[in-house]
């Protein structure tokens, strides 16, 4: 039977692993309360294997799966623990650590298997017939309590190129017991795609010759070479249903393969069924690949990456005026898909490369009319190739964009008017200490002061600060907050210097930009002086201007 061939009404399943495979990234460390609340957006996107841990192995897995029973109530989703074969001389049904898989309570589990036999022999320290009889225990101890059992056929492909029969041994041991899903690993990340699609499509073969033919074959794919994605479309081409990765391709060393862009992959270019319902729930499911993307990004305490493949912010960003002026006349000229579909949106990025369409494009983006003004639109783009040419950076500050079309226009609104500022630090060694000339022991303070006119009122305020850009953000949100309370929402969530012409030591042009929130809203502004702290004092005004305009408030 030839499994590549089979229509695509058969599906695959999204087996998700970010809570396991994914933790193990450096940096990344899920609470129990994290892993919950992972768990319910996957279910609600409509994956079919959440892979939540290692019961009895690590103790937060174990209180996770604790909770899972009385706390989770999935729809789409199947609970997945994952643990290791019994050990060696040890019969399954006497080992702790399957015990440890069968309490955890979930439906499923997905136990790891050395398919290579180097690893058998030289981590494992046992015998290749050791292995199997370990495989062929663990599956029917856990099938035999009614769990639904998978198998990780570890260093699968590379194990290959040393055996070409020990891995399906494996794999044919596990199906036999009563594993429902082979899945071949590249737990190294270095196995070109064709090699994926024909080792897949040989696995596929022999669980057929062996009358396994319900078993089905999945694919986990690492990053290490940059082909995780393209080798699990290969193999589910080759016959595989299952594909295995991480939300955001998180995961150790370079990553797994990215789950939201195969899920994208197989639904919207491959004619594959991943997600469940029908058409119109199929595509409402698609359309939250972006929001989850972010939330995830957020629940790990992780920086969004703008150039993921559909859901980054930059995936449809656009900033050369070429295709500026397609999209203008067509966005299917320079977008492979709608990006509404993903739940993404189109993006003009405004910089030395723009033209007038991307301009007038941009404004329409930021919901400001131009009305096609052909004298207005050449303006600005002259003002902003000057601007850029200058230093700044108007494709990552479309605040800054913003302020300077509507002043082109003439309806910037003028909230406040600033008359001076200064900021200053000083630095004084410890107290009692004796330091020398290259010890850095010193306590610093930091003052600002603003001096503004806003509400028909002169404000003079004193700002102090851990460094003098915050001296300054504290003393110019103080002078602000009494006539506009807004600002108080307002806080700095992100702020990169960049020395332009370094070659020029400390005479050096400097670029700031900065990130602001309201909480609901996020927006970048730029700043470009002499110093750090001019430049930082253009972007945090310019950054509180466009705060107090998209929240609808006007000067008093």
């Amino acid at each position: 039977m030839d499994h590549a061939c089979i229509p695509s009404v058969v599906g695959v399943a999204a087996y998700d692993t970010t809570l396991r495979d994914g933790a193990q990234q450096q940096s990344i460390s899920f609470t129990v309360e994290d892993k919950l609340a992972v768990a319910r957006l996957l279910d609600e996107l409509g994956v079919a294997y959440i892979e939540a841990g290692w019961p009895g192995a690590i103790p937060k897995d174990t209180a996770f799966f604790a909770r899972a029973r009385q706390e989770l109530d999935l729809a789409a989703a199947r609970l997945v623990a994952f643990g290791s074969t019994c050990r060696a001389g040890r019969p399954a049904a006497e080992d702790a650590q399957v015990r440890d898989l069968l309490d955890s309570g979930a439906p499923v589990v997905t136990v790891v298997a050395k398919s290579d036999p180097v690893h058998v022999e030289r981590a494992l320290r046992t015998s290749r017939e050791e292995n199997l009889r370990m495989v062929r225990e663990t599956v029917e101890v856990l099938a035999a309590a009614g769990r639904e059992v998978m198998v990780d056929l570890e260093h699968y492909f590379d194990g290959l190129r040393r055996d070409s029969d020990y891995g399906v041994q494996v794999a044919t041991t596990a199906a036999r017991a009563g594993a429902v899903t082979v899945i071949a690993c590249d737990t190294n990340g270095g196995t070109m795609p064709d090699r994926v699609a024909r080792r897949v499509r040989e696995l596929r073969d022999a669980l057929d010759a062996a009358g396994r033919e319900s078993c089905a074959v999945g694919i986990h794919t690492h990053d290490d070479a940059g082909v995780a994605v393209a080798g699990a479309l290969a193999a589910v081409e080759a016959g595989a249903r299952q594909v295995q990765g991480c939300v955001n391709g998180f995961g150790e060393r370079t990553g797994n393969a990215n789950l939201l862009t195969l899920i994208a992959d197989l639904e919207l270019k491959s004619g594959w069924t991943v997600l469940p319902g029908d058409d119109a729930e199929r595509a409402r499911r698609l359309s939250e690949l972006s929001a989850v993307s972010r939330t995830v990004d957020e629940i790990a305490n992780r920086a969004p990456s703008g150039r993921l493949p559909y859901v980054g912010t930059r995936a449809f960003a656009h900033k050369a005026g070429l295709h500026a002026s397609a999209i203008r006349v067509d966005p299917d000229l320079y977008q492979h898909i709608d990006p509404a579909r993903v739940g993404n949106t189109t993006t003009m990025l405004v910089s030395e490369m723009a033209g007038r369409a991307s301009i007038e494009l941009k404004a329409r983006e930021l919901g400001i009319d131009t009305g096609g003004d052909a004298e207005l639109l050449g303006r600005v783009t002259e003002m902003v190739k000057a601007r850029e040419a200058a230093g700044y950076a108007y494709d990552a500050a479309d605040g800054s964009f913003e302020l300077l079309l509507r002043s082109a226009r003439g309806d910037l609104p003028a909230y406040f008017r600033v008359e001076s500022w200064r900021a200053s630090i000083q630095a004084r060694p410890r107290a009692g200490e004796v330091v020398l000339l290259a010890d850095g022991r010193t306590d610093t303070e930091a003052e600002a002061t603003v001096r503004l006119r806003v509400g028909g009122r002169r404000r003079a305020v004193l700002g102090e600060g851990n460094g003098p850009v915050n001296a300054l953000d504290r003393a110019l949100c103080d002078a602000l907050a009494e006539t506009y309370p807004e600002i108080r929402r307002f806080e700095l969530t992100d702020f990169k210097v960049r020395i332009l012409d370094s070659e020029r030591g400390t005479r050096s042009i400097v670029r700031v930009l900065i990130d602001i929130t309201d909480g609901e809203r996020t927006w970048s502004t730029v700043g470009v002086g002499t110093d750090i702290i001019e430049a930082s004092w253009e972007a945090l005004t310019d950054g509180h201007t466009v705060g107090l305009l998209r929240a609808g408030v006007v000067p008093r």
